[in-house]
């Protein structure tokens, strides 16, 4: 298949590079001369182990380029993906979502027959549905689909995460885009990776939650960590007794400074951004015995406990800490 990949940074250039090397034709696409400079150059911009091979052999073969004009790419591609930053935005913290907005109508005005838009960047729930009104408006009459597949790339291990990932995500309802897809993944069904089809907003959301859970075990340990010095406790055999349990497992529970890196910090704010929106937020919290919640407005009031089936459930905001005194570790 042939795929347009707008953006060359971390999620951009190993995404293209993997898709490549599955056996499709990639076409990278920048707006920052000196970074297509660069990757024509055989020069690679980031750093993560393999990705300059992985590069090399897939331009010597012909299946990836890299270009500062996409418009041919774009209008000849079965899939394009958006795959550009979005910061957090100055003043409110809400994802910064210009570059994606600027792709979208770029892309608009050059698709030809049908064609699958995918954001890959890290989006807020209900960008997708901007995607589409932003292509329709600029092309009424173009035939697209417009799909969301988050990535799931750790730092270091970005290659072997993409070709052997614990699933692919795909927010899609169209059955035409569900194939395109199906097809650009198919070599992962030799490991039988699940790929899960859902709605283009609750694929947005899994990205936000798995960010949000897995910062919250790191959250977690470190306020253990606290409390072991305070009681004299090893921190370490705490996280090693708990780890042991398959529901917990052991990642993401070595205390230290926290969090930090180019994901977490942006998305938790983000994440908390949209609960500030209209969506209940709250922190970590356990009822008192017994406590029931009749309507979700009660609980949006100033409860802190969500409805569900009657009985009253924590809501989660990462804001500082797990909580301050609300959480009773003995239940």
């Amino acid at each position: 298949m042939r795929v347009a990949m707008i953006g060359t940074g971390y999620v951009g250039l190993v995404s293209g590079a993997c898709f490549a090397d599955f056996g499709h034709v990639v076409t990278c696409i920048d707006k920052d001369p000196r970074k297509i400079s660069r990757l024509l150059a055989g020069e690679i911009p980031i750093y993560e182990p393999g990705l300059d091979d992985l590069v090399a052999r897939n331009v010597r073969e012909g299946r990836l380029s890299f270009t500062l004009e996409g418009a041919q790419a774009i209008k000849d591609a079965d899939a394009v993906f958006i795959a550009v930053g979005t910061p957090t935005r100055r003043g409110d913290g809400h994802a910064d979502l210009s570059y994606v907005y600027a792709a979208a109508e770029e892309i608009a005005g050059l698709i030809d027959g049908f064609t699958v838009v995918v954001t890959k960047s890290t989006v807020p729930v209900g960008t997708g549905d901007e995607v589409e009104a932003i292509i329709k408006r600029v092309n009424p009459a173009a035939q697209f689909a417009v799909v969301s597949n988050p990535e799931f790339l750790r730092e270091g291990a970005a290659i072997e995460d993409f070709k052997r990932p614990d699933r692919v995500v795909v927010g899609a309802e169209d059955e035409r885009a569900q194939a395109v897809m199906r097809e650009l993944y198919r070599p992962l069904s030799l490991n039988e990776t699940p790929i899960v089809f859902t709605g283009r907003r609750t694929s947005e959301l899994i990205k936000y939650a798995a960010n949000a859970f897995l910062a919250m075990k790191i959250t977690f340990i470190n306020e253990m960590a606290d409390l072991c010095e305070k009681v004299g406790a090893d921190v370490q055999q705490v996280a090693k007794g708990i780890g042991l349990d398959k529901r917990i497992g052991s990642k993401f529970l070595n205390a230290g400074p926290g969090y930090g890196g180019s994901c977490f910090p942006k998305d938790t704010i983000a994440r908390n951004r949209t609960g500030v929106n209209g969506f209940a937020v709250r922190r970590v919290t356990t009822p008192p015995p017994g406590h029931r919640v009749d309507t979700l407005a009660s609980a949006k009031r100033g409860s802190g406990y969500q409805r569900s089936g009657g009985l009253a459930m924590p809501n989660f905001a990462l804001s500082k800490g797990i909580a301050s005194g609300v959480v009773d570790l003995a239940r």
